[in-house]
């Protein structure tokens, strides 16, 4: 018995040694600080191109030649030959009113020319033969001097009756209403067979110019410089019109700065400005109100990265830039910043910038770029919005 327990305790304490090496051997192996995984980020090239500066207003749509139809003479309006919303052309035919009274003056007008023009005619013959019979003392100077001076009212009634006429060719013209100038027919406020009146406070319709056309807004006075520069400047400075609906803004069109006001308003401290467009499709309507950007300057090879990439920090702005797995932090400068993106110095084009989970990093941390890129960051195709 006591021969067996001692090659027993053997046995058992191999087996023990051997389970240990064997735990020993196959255990996971425990993991080193190098094995961590880095922090999840995006990341975003820093593109390199020409960025327009923009300042925007909101402005009012205004026709540059509006007329409100109305008789120069009066007389019954016999026919109205355009149609509401008609596009017409200078000089066209609009509306016509009852003449036969002002061309009875006209032809009464003539008759007194002819008469006077006879009358004339006598008192010339007359006059020729006194001054040869004054010659030899045939008639006296005072009967000279009386058919002078009959002449000479004979000949200031024709310049009269040539000036009734004249004025009777004015009225009669007043008869025919044309357009003064290019543009659309308004709502008509008066229908054939009413007598219009020279006082009357309503005219017929309106014409309104819509191409070209214009769009005035309003800047701050700090502005003014600025607006100076871009008047004198040889390429006229661009001007476009938005319409903001449903949350979206849609270009209307693309004009040029044409005008500023010669004052500044006391009470807002603003200036009014004038820009001109061309609107050939009438895509700009007079009255309505649309949002104004006004280029003020060009930003040429600027370097350019969304707004998240820029960090703040205590000594100012700086970017993380992606060096192999690791990230640098470098200071940078913004030069400017809207809500599309920003221009900075400090960095070159093509390194590329952490854009986001910024808040996780520190100078070397360790980081695995993610694939997704956030909407709206490819900022070297698309610039700011309005």
């Amino acid at each position: 018995m006591r021969r067996s327990s001692r090659f027993v305790l053997p046995a058992v304490l191999a087996v023990i040694g051997l389970a240990l090496v064997l735990w020993l051997t196959t255990r996971p192996a425990a993991p080193t600080a190098s094995a961590r995984p880095g922090v999840p980020v995006r990341v975003v090239s820093v593109a390199e191109r020409d960025v327009p500066r923009f300042t925007t207003a909101i402005g009012s749509v205004l026709s540059l030649h509006s007329v409100e139809i109305r008789p120069q003479v009066e007389g019954v309006l016999t026919q109205v030959l355009v149609k509401e919303g008609q596009w017409v052309k200078t000089g066209d035919l609009l509306a016509t009113l009852d003449d036969r009274a002002i061309r009875a003056s006209l032809e009464q007008a003539r008759a007194q020319l002819g008469q006077s023009q006879a009358q004339l005619q006598v008192a010339g013959v007359d006059l020729k033969r006194y001054k040869l019979l004054s010659t030899d003392n045939g008639v006296s100077r005072q009967t000279l001097d009386q058919q002078q001076a009959l002449y000479n009212q004979l000949q200031a009634t024709v310049k009269g009756n040539q000036a009734a006429i004249a004025n009777a060719q004015v009225q009669l013209s007043y008869t025919q209403i044309r357009s003064p100038v290019t543009g659309r027919v308004g709502i008509r406020n008066v229908d054939e067979g009413n007598f219009l009146r020279v006082a009357d406070t309503q005219g017929l319709f309106s014409v309104t110019q819509i191409d070209p056309i214009a769009v005035e807004f309003a800047l701050p006075q700090q502005m003014l410089p600025t607006l100076q520069g871009l008047l004198r400047a040889p390429v006229p400075a661009v001007v476009q019109a938005y319409l903001d609906a449903d949350g979206q803004s849609t270009l209307l069109a693309e004009g040029h700065l044409t005008l500023i006001d010669n004052q500044v308003s006391a009470t807002t401290g603003t200036v009014r400005v004038k820009a001109e467009f061309a609107n050939a499709q009438a895509r700009l309507w007079p009255g309505q109100l649309v949002t104004v950007r006004l280029r003020t300057a060009v930003d040429n090879n600027a370097l350019v990265v969304p707004p998240p990439v820029v960090q703040r920090g205590i000594d100012g702005h700086f970017v993380y830039r992606l060096d192999g797995d690791t990230v640098t932090s470098i200071p940078v400068k913004v030069l400017h910043q809207d809500s599309g993106l920003s221009i900075i110095a400090g960095v070159k084009a093509g390194d590329r910038l952490i854009l986001d989970g910024q808040s996780r990093l520190r100078p070397g941390a360790r980081v695995e770029v993610t694939p997704d890129a956030p909407p709206g960051t490819d900022v070297a195709e698309h610039g700011s919005q309005p």
